[in-house]
């Protein structure tokens, strides 16, 4: 990770840093601060919701891992925080292969935390972002890692609802369309139908910070899996995706994520 200092334009709030404040992280500054204690006036439960969110992505790379999937891609990464992605997967299958995206200088000068994962498997990095999918699907450090030829479990956690307008679905359609059949898609997305005057805070809070998001509806998420396989319980709150008997009973209505998995079936 050598080269020209990074730029990490701590003045300004970032989402991941956001999020990792929200986490009890340390990666993050005054700017994020400030923003996540606005969203946390809008939602006072915010720390529940972004814990609840992580706690998905734990459930959904570990159900992919346990299909028999032995490679990952996650964009929109964030900042390390244990247990990543590949630590999930690696439990189950050690020689699992995960590259990781995202657009933040700070998380590429973490990077190195994300590819501390087994012998047997393989860990990169690739800063690139969501709505350039031609750029993740050219970069060295995937098609170096990953074969296109087997199936892969695609990762979009909490990264969609940052991209405003309709282009996100051509760039989701494009990483689905490179990847193997039997391949799978997980995605938690920002939604107003359940918490609607704390979403409307959140989302003014945000863009107040210059940061773009779009809430969508339950109808509006299910777009992104045309053409895949729903896996049970379909498109819920991102809490009854499956919870794992020792995670708490989740009995907070108010966390406004949709979560989902779907696969992509034989001849797609």
């Amino acid at each position: 990770m050598s080269g020209s200092p990074l730029d990490l334009r701590t003045d300004k709030p970032h989402s991941a840093r956001i999020y990792d404040y929200l986490l009890g992280g340390k990666d993050n500054y005054p700017a994020d601060q400030e923003a996540a204690a606005k969203v946390e006036q809008a939602v006072p439960n915010a720390r529940r919701v972004a814990r609840a969110n992580r706690e998905f992505m734990h459930r959904a790379a570990r159900f992919a891992a346990l299909e028999g999937i032995g490679q990952f891609l996650d964009i929109g990464t964030g900042i390390p925080t244990e247990p990543n992605l590949h630590q999930v997967v690696q439990e189950v299958n050690p020689a699992a292969r995960v590259v990781y995206v995202d657009n933040d200088p700070l998380v590429l000068a973490h990077a190195r935390a994300l590819m501390t994962g087994t012998a047997e498997g393989r860990t990169s990095y690739i800063s690139a972002d969501l709505t350039d999918p031609d750029s993740i699907l050219s970069a060295p450090a995937l098609t170096e890692t990953l074969d296109p030829d087997i199936p892969t479990a695609l990762s979009l956690i909490a990264i969609a609802h940052f991209v405003a307008g309709d282009a996100i679905y051509d760039a989701v359609g494009a990483l689905l369309a490179s990847l193997a059949p039997g391949s799978y898609l997980s995605m938690t997305h920002l939604t107003a139908e359940i918490d609607p005057e704390g979403v409307a805070g959140t989302v003014a809070t945000y863009t107040q910070s210059g940061i773009e998001m779009q809430p969508r509806s339950r109808t509006e998420v299910e777009r992104f899996f045309t053409g895949l396989e729903l896996v049970e319980p379909g498109i819920v709150p991102l809490h009854r995706w499956r919870p794992r008997m020792e995670q708490p009973a989740a009995h907070d209505h108010t966390l406004p994520l949709y979560a989902a998995v779907g696969r992509k079936p034989p001849g797609r």
